[in-house]
């Protein structure tokens, strides 16, 4: 078989190199003839563990290809994967379908023969029968059928999870086009992974509810860290007790400062503005939006407080951007709300991140980037850990707390413990867990 990807981003070269891995011949084209020239090259745009390797292989086995020209990549596929961008409009929030349509007829225009267009790409529900409707009015409805695949991809574990996904997700109103997509996922039905064939309707919901969904876990349990940190309780305890009905689950259920990425907020809040045009707000939904937002404010709030209720003229050493481990994406993540608030109240912040510095330097400004957690901490009047990134995971709080001017650590995502901490005389705070004050017995040990 073979398929075009129209958009080589994140979803769209992952998918296009996995299905390559599958055996399938795949053409990726993008209009930005820069990226197709560093793909060429073997150079990928992205950070994704294990993507390099993967695309190098399938490039030598003359399965997969890289092209500006749209017309050579889908003129002779059997189906064409449509995984552009769908940003929120500044306007109103709803997501921007520009780029979908725009490739929706640039693909009709160019396809021979009967093909199958595939929305990749999160869109709201809809928007497979408005590209019907397209290829209606451009006289092709004998020859191509359109079809909903949405993709759950996390980031950092991208490769895995569409090789080994919970479930594949197809929506079509044509039998032909659901064989044509069978056909291209049979390896993962050999392997009897769970496929839901429903309406494109369905499938275009299905979507947006998984991410409501998640990122409402999110929130909740953010939720539930403040009332135990009024109360003196353990979030922690709080959320492995309740992680342990088989009914909620555990995953998801970590407090921090925030849900960030290029999916849970935007499509959080399409989901909203979908829900009023249909005239069903979301009320559950819009609330975790706004609490959400609200989140990553008190966050900002909270390191202040740390710091005995002034930042002016300190150094306030930051570790980790990007919005989660194993990525350089850093599209809303809590730090780009965080550190200008700090920075608006006086901070000088210092960061590290071990992916995400190229990415963070085009939104951040005036970060003084350090090479390593050590150099973060050297002279700082509070660390802050941002990003459970595994390098911070096992720092040497020893010699973290000789580096630093006061000893103040503040950590949103819970990767340490507090007896650990409190040996070395830190003031630690984090998130959902009482805070841990130097203790006399610590204040002895740091004296000797």
């Amino acid at each position: 078989m073979k398929i075009g990807v129209v958009g080589t981003g994140y979803v769209g070269l992952v998918s296009g190199t996995c299905f390559a891995e599958f055996g399938v011949d795949v053409c990726c084209v993008d209009k930005d003839k820069t990226k197709i020239d560093r793909l060429n090259k073997g150079e990928i745009p992205i950070y994704e563990p294990g993507l390099d390797d993967l695309v190098e292989k399938q490039v030598k086995a003359g399965r997969l290809t890289f092209t500006t020209d749209l017309k050579k990549a889908v003129k002779d596929a059997d189906a064409v994967f449509i995984a552009v961008g769908t940003p929120s409009r500044k306007t109103d929030g709803h997501a921007d379908l520009t780029y979908v349509f725009e490739a929706a007829r640039e693909i009709i225009a160019a396809v021979e023969g009967y093909t199958v267009i595939v929305t990749k790409s999160t869109v709201p529900v809809g928007t497979a029968r408005e590209i019907e409707k397209i290829v209606r009015e451009m006289g092709r409805e004998k020859d191509i059928d359109v079809c909903s695949n949405p993709e759950f991809l996390r980031e950092g574990a991208a490769i895995n999870d569409f090789m080994r996904p919970d479930r594949v997700v197809i929506g079509s109103s044509s039998e032909r086009a659901t064989e044509v997509m069978r056909a291209l996922y049979r390896p993962l039905y050999l392997n009897e992974t769970p496929m839901v064939v429903t309406t494109p309707e369905t499938s275009e919901i299905i979507k947006y509810a998984a991410n409501a969904f998640l990122a409402t876990k999110i929130t909740f349990i953010n939720e539930i860290a403040n009332l135990c940190e009024a109360a003196g309780a353990n979030v922690q305890h709080v959320a492995k007790a309740i992680g342990l009905d088989g009914r909620i689950g555990s995953k998801f259920l970590n407090a921090g400062p925030g849900y960030g990425g290029s999916c849970f907020p935007k499509d959080t809040l399409a989901l909203t503005q979908t829900g009023r045009k249909f005239g069903t707000p979301q009320k559950l939904v819009e609330a975790v939006v706004d609490v959400n937002a609200d989140r990553q404010q008190q966050m900002a709030q909270k390191i202040v407080a740390a710091c005995g209720g002034s930042v002016k003229g300190m150094k306030i050493g930051v570790l980790g951007i990007a919005f989660k481990p194993n990525t350089d994406d850093v599209r809303d993540a809590p730090s780009l709300v965080i550190l200008p608030i700090l920075q608006g109240l006086g901070a000088k912040v210092y960061a590290h991140d071990p992916i995400a510095k190229e990415q963070a330097e085009k939104v951040l400004k005036d970060i003084h980037w350090e090479e390593d957690p050590y150099a973060v901490a050297k002279d700082a009047d509070a660390l802050v850990i941002i990003t459970e990134w595994n390098e911070y995971r096992a720092l040497d709080l020893e010699r973290i707390a000789g580096a630093m001017k006061q000893k103040r650590l503040i950590d949103l995502r819970n990767i340490y413990k507090p007896s650990e901490v409190e040996p070395h005389g830190f003031h630690y705070v984090s998130i959902g867990r009482p805070e841990i004050a130097p203790s006399e017995a610590a204040k002895k040990l740091r004296a000797v």
